[in-house]
C-alpha cells in the first residue's frame, strides 16, 4: 500500500531515533561512523539513505537495512510522481 506524501526518512530518524531518545546529533553521528554534517544533511532533506547508511542505521537503531531503504524508496517515488 502506498503512503500519501510520506515524510523524508531523515525526518523520521531525527524524530523517532534522535529526539525521542535525547541523543545529540554529534553523538548519533559518532555512533553511526559518519560526520555530523552528513547526518545533518540527511535530517534537512539534502541527502537520502544510501545502502551504506541503511546498514549503519540498522546496526545502531535497529530495523533491517531493507526497511530503511524502503522508507527512502517510498519518499523518492512519491516525489517523482508529483513531478510527472
Amino acid at each position: 500500500m502506498e503512503m500519501y506524501d510520506p515524510p523524508h526518512p531523515g525526518e523520521i530518524i531525527q524524530e523517532l531515533c534522535i529526539n525521542a531518545h535525547g541523543i545529540t546529533v554529534t553523538d548519533a553521528a559518532k555512533s553511526l561512523g559518519v560526520t555530523r554534517e552528513a547526518l545533518s544533511a540527511l535530517f534537512s532533506v539534502r541527502s537520502g539513505i544510501t545502502p551504506e547508511m541503511a546498514l549503519r542505521l540498522s546496526k545502531v537503531f535497529g530495523r533491517t537495512p531493507e526497511g530503511w531503504l524502503r522508507l527512502q524508496l517510498q519518499y523518492d517515488l512519491w516525489q517523482t510522481r508529483q513531478k510527472c
